[in-house]
């Protein structure tokens, strides 16, 4: 089995060259033919000078034709950095800068909105445009490119190489690039694959982006065992119900989406046809599960959670959905979780602790920036003795407890908790219950300081469809559930919670937006 990247599709063609690999409602591709293309892609990207670890910035809506060329550019021997293409022109400019991406792929329609960007990064040297013909001389085009034969595999790559540089949301400061190897992904592959059982009959719908490693890992995990992949650049909710009903068999998705979906109309054949739906990027509220459940009474769902630094960290099988609903599963398959103390030493059952990931996922570190790297990625708390270099493991950040069975459950952010009355609360567990009042379509809590209490609890909050706006309402269905250090002091109202590039809730940005305003007017 091979350990780089690009193999995935190729040995997929081997065995199945004829299966459908993308499709999109005007074309499709099968794994011969996405092999050939891929082939001659590198072969023309190696033409114009990528080497091993050269960075390609590729900047382009979802399409057979970007697919493409991230595993051409791994099969060059490149380093491939996704950029999100709801980033406006200073973000894409500070990813091409900070990733020294020597080649840019971009689509045509967004070339012009950037191009003084393109000016101010002094390592660009090439930039190849998908669709029309470029307007200027200094760009290529993709169909040149793809124009001459494929030639032989790249020489010289390890599976230990960086392959791809996906950059987060930069919940705090700049977005940092996590750096990820071949091993790195197709070991998450593979695992992935193994605990959701997929199989070359399944079709996956592709909604989230793929400079999300959780959207990304939609391709990776279908091409390690021949499914194929229907691409969608996804609008609105009504968009990935009508792609569902195309014999959809395995969805991903982050809670805002299923939010979104849950009073919505679900065609038949996607109900009938939808094997398994997975959720990550955020804890789902147990109401909105149990509406899932109830939408889908056929459909396995699986909770997981993940962290771009590991790729993905645990899940919990559906046939436990009943038991834990609120509970983020164990470790998946080559992984390892512990639950440490800050001296490392690991916790007893039901205490709270921090979430260290351990194994081949754990990724190469940030790119660029030494110091992050450092305070993120640390030696693991627990190792053989007699071995002299320390294992590196990523230090989450994320508190959680492992209760007598082995399962976790996510308690909060190390730097979010809320200490009031002489408590610390978790903003999850008041979000959870502003979620089942019925009343909340979205909700970021966090602490502002307060004389009496030490931190005051916040809720920026976002009505239900077809809710009423009313403090009185959800206030007191959170006393009835809540103690009443955890009933918050405040609900702060808007329209339309702000989510980032991804489709999460962007609570970096709520919190910030807000805090100093609710501090000042204290």
């Amino acid at each position: 089995m091979s350990e780089l990247l690009d193999e995935l599709i190729f040995t997929s063609a081997a065995r199945l060259a004829g299966q459908p690999a993308l499709l999109t409602p005007e074309k499709g591709l099968d794994y011969g033919e996405l092999a050939e293309l891929v082939g001659r892609a590198a072969t023309g990207l190696q033409g114009l000078g990528v080497e091993r670890f050269t960075r390609v910035a590729i900047l382009a809506p979802k399409s057979i034709e970007t697919v493409a060329a991230f595993f051409a550019v791994a099969r060059a021997g490149g380093i491939f950095v996704p950029v999100n293409p709801l980033l406006k022109a200073p973000q894409v400019g500070h990813i091409l800068r900070d990733s020294g991406a020597r080649v840019l792929i971009v689509n045509a329609a967004r070339l012009p909105g950037i191009q003084a960007e393109l000016e101010q990064c002094p390592e660009l040297q090439q930039v190849v445009v998908l669709g029309k013909q470029p307007a200027t001389a200094a760009a290529h085009s993709w169909d040149d490119l793809c124009a001459a034969p494929a030639g032989g595999e790249a020489i010289g790559r390890l599976s230990t190489d960086p392959v791809s540089i996906f950059y987060t949301s930069g919940s705090t400061g700049s977005p940092k690039g996590v750096v990820l190897s071949h091993l790195n992904m197709v070991t998450g592959a593979h695992s992935v694959a193994s605990y959701l059982h997929n199989n070359s009959a399944d079709r996956l719908l592709s909604v989230l982006p793929f400079s999300f490693d959780y959207g990304f890992s939609q391709l990776t995990t279908a091409f390690s065992v021949g499914a194929s992949v229907r691409l969608l650049n996804y609008l609105f909710p009504q968009d990935v119900l009508k792609a569902g009903a195309e014999g959809i068999t395995g969805l991903a998705g982050v809670p805002p989406l299923w939010l979104q979906l849950l009073d919505s109309a679900w065609p038949e054949a996607m109900r009938r046809n939808l094997r398994y739906i997975t959720n990550s990027g955020g804890a789902l509220p147990v109401s909105a599960v149990r509406r899932l459940q109830e939408l889908l009474p056929d459909t396995d769902i699986y909770l997981m959670y993940g962290l771009t630094e590991a790729f993905r960290s645990s899940f919990l099988p559906p046939g436990e959905l009943d038991r834990r609903p609120t509970s983020m599963g164990k470790a998946i398959p080559n992984a390892e979780i512990l639950v440490v103390r800050p001296d490392g030493s690991e916790c007893d059952a039901e205490e709270t602790g921090e979430l260290v990931h351990c194994g081949p996922l754990v990724a190469q570190g940030y790119w660029a920036d030494e110091e992050r790297t450092l305070a993120r990625f640390k030696p693991a708390p627990q190792r053989l003795a007699g071995l002299p270099l320390p294992e590196l493991a990523v230090w989450s950040g994320d508190l959680v407890r492992r209760d007598a069975d082995g399962y976790l459950y996510f308690v909060g952010r190390n730097d979010e908790l809320i200490k009031t009355s002489g408590y610390r609360v978790s903003p999850t567990e008041v979000e959870e219950a502003l979620y089942s009042s019925g009343s909340i379509a979205g909700a970021v809590v966090f602490g502002i300081p307060d004389p009496a209490l030490g931190q005051a609890v916040i809720a920026i909050v976002e009505a239900a469809a077809g809710q009423p706006v009313d403090d009185a309402l959800v206030l007191d269905y959170c006393r009835r559930e809540l103690p009443n250090y955890m009933v918050p002091a405040r609900l702060v109202w808007l329209e339309d919670l702000p989510r980032n590039p991804n489709g999460k809730l962007d609570r970096s940005h709520i919190v910030a937006s807000y805090r100093q305003q609710l501090e000042s007017s204290a």
